[in-house]
């Protein structure tokens, strides 16, 4: 019975060793290809000529310490890439059968997002984990978040966080309020389901997991989520 077992347990292991190669090398194959019909220069140069393109220092303070706070709260410290995160990932995907937790980070979100599609396997996240490593060794953190912070989308067709300030409530990415800024903050988890134009209850919710990462990492104080999380909902939103 335990010869067996363990003869079970062994033909497991390989065959998710096995599993494993021959995703780790289509993912790469994957990059490669799509490396060498791409420049990277180019495609980053486009969307900073766009019109809308929105510098760090024109953004919302608060909405920039909401987004990392609850994307990414390591992104000034990691490589690009969380190993632990991944492995996490991993796991939870082999547990459930199918593609479930992302645990990508911030630089991972706009490798995805400037050249490969959203298609949820792991061939893809291997490819993710070479376009992170590239824009990490080409850009500055700063550069990095700035790209992210315009090209992700919130939800109601708006893609960038100035498009999204102006569609949503009517003004500059950086006159973004403490409570605008957190709601919009949550919308990139999910845009198709918290977006505000039929999500805005969810969206309220999600806004409560920003202002509890941001409690978590004082970059609030709890009478600041105190306000907004008990507050009358007097929101202008255009929708």
């Amino acid at each position: 019975m335990k010869k067996h077992l363990k003869r079970c347990i062994t033909c497991l292991l390989l065959t998710a060793l096995l599993f494993l190669s021959a995703t780790f090398c289509v993912g790469y194959r994957r990059y490669v290809s799509i490396r060498s019909n791409e420049s990277m220069t180019l495609t980053i140069q486009a969307i900073q000529d766009d019109a809308s393109y929105t510098p760090l220092n024109a953004i919302s303070k608060d909405f920039i310490n909401a987004i990392l706070a609850v994307e990414d709260p390591h992104f000034y410290t990691h490589k690009g890439i969380r190993i632990a995160k991944i492995v996490e990932a991993v796991i939870t995907d082999i547990i459930h059968l199918n593609y479930v937790m992302g645990g990508s980070t911030i630089t991972q979100q706009l490798a995805k997002n400037l050249f490969l599609d959203q298609d949820k396997n792991l061939s893809r996240k291997v490819a993710e984990l070479f376009f992170a490593r590239d824009l990490e060794s080409a850009l500055t953190k700063d550069e990095i978040l700035t790209l992210y912070l315009n090209i992700i989308y919130f939800g109601d067709g708006y893609y960038g966080i100035q498009n999204a300030a102006q569609g949503y409530f009517h003004k500059n990415a950086d006159e973004l309020t403490l409570d605008e800024a957190t709601l919009l903050a949550g919308l990139p988890q999910a845009p198709a389901v918290l977006q505000l134009s039929d999500g805005y209850e969810a969206a309220r919710k999600r806004q409560l997991e920003v202002l509890d990462a941001m409690l978590k990492q004082a970059l609030i104080t709890q009478e600041q989520a105190d306000i907004i999380r008990y507050q009358s909902d007097t929101s202008e939103i255009n929708t």
